[in-house]
């Protein structure tokens, strides 16, 4: 059973792992649906994406805005 987010009042969802292996790399990918990678280890890649929602928390909201909307476009 999944673990309620802060916030949410309802069951949560069913939440996949954003981490992957693919031809012997580890990605993660975004909320925004961009993969990102490679990174040699499972690890590597969580500190990537670690790093990644660190970035976006604390980026002026209109580096968030471009993010958006250029993920969409891809």
């Amino acid at each position: 059973m999944a673990m309620k987010r802060t916030g949410e009042m309802s069951e949560p969802p069913v939440r996949n792992s954003r981490f992957f292996e693919r031809d012997g790399y580890f990605y993660y990918a975004t909320r925004e649906g961009i993969d990102i990678g490679p990174f040699d280890t499972l690890h590597e890649a969580e500190r990537g994406a670690s790093s990644f929602i660190d970035f976006v928390l604390h980026a002026e909201p209109h580096v968030r805005e471009s993010l958006n909307r250029y993920s969409r476009a891809a």
